[in-house]
């Protein structure tokens, strides 16, 4: 694995409650005792950005490719992409683990695109917790916790620098995760890509966050 990611971390950072995991029974039988697999049953991921996929209520099995996509739409796809099981879903992409070199492809049905998104899944669940903690954790001036809005009590809070701060922050994860893994952030066009210009642009901060406080009081 490219990423020590452990439960423990994960809980101490979001609680138990919020992490995600997939039976070993959702897994097809060859798949389910891989090291990714593995990963997505033990650790798992925080719930928000990424979500996993429901396995099947009747089967108990998570989607294959082919189930979801017509594989033959996608070029340069291996012949047995189609038996890849299903994992998540981000943004407008399908996320499917393949067996054989552990690495995560995303499948964009309305582009007929399919790319190499992670190198293991190790990467993207150190890349969704990253993105997660950012959006719960990052606090603008306007929210200091005294209820007017702004962030020194009159209302002096710089915007511009706040933002130039928020960038900052989604271009470091960018940076650091790409020297361990080139993948998820190899150009504009990738959905991490997409979700990272989304929070650097104030989007994604929900709920009761320091983030949506800040920006929408």
């Amino acid at each position: 694995m490219l990423f020590d990611v452990t439960r423990s971390e994960l809980a101490g950072m979001f609680g138990e409650d919020r992490l995600a995991t997939l039976p070993a029974t959702a897994f097809p039988p060859a798949v389910a005792d891989t090291e990714g697999a593995r990963l997505l049953q033990t650790v798992g991921v925080p719930t928000g950005t990424l979500l996993l996929r429901e396995p099947d209520e009747d089967s108990g099995r998570l989607p294959l490719v082919q189930d979801v996509v017509d594989a033959e739409d996608f070029e340069d796809v291996p012949e047995d992409a189609g038996e890849w099981p299903v994992i998540g879903w981000l943004l407008n992409a399908h996320l499917a683990l393949e067996p054989g070199s552990g690495r995560v492809h995303a499948f964009d049905a309305d582009e007929e695109t399919v790319r190499e998104l992670h190198t293991d899944v190790s990467s993207l669940v150190q890349v969704t917790v990253r993105f997660q903690r950012l959006l719960e954790e990052f606090t603008f001036s306007g929210d200091d916790g005294d209820g007017d809005g702004d962030g020194d009590g009159d209302g002096d809070g710089d915007e511009e620098a706040d933002f130039d701060r928020l960038e900052g922050e989604v271009e470091r994860i960018r940076q650091e995760t790409s020297s361990i893994d080139p993948l998820p952030f190899q150009d504009d066009e990738t959905v991490w890509s997409v979700v990272g210009d989304e929070i650097a642009a104030g989007q994604r901060f929900k709920g009761d966050s320091p983030g949506a406080r800040g920006l929408y009081g």
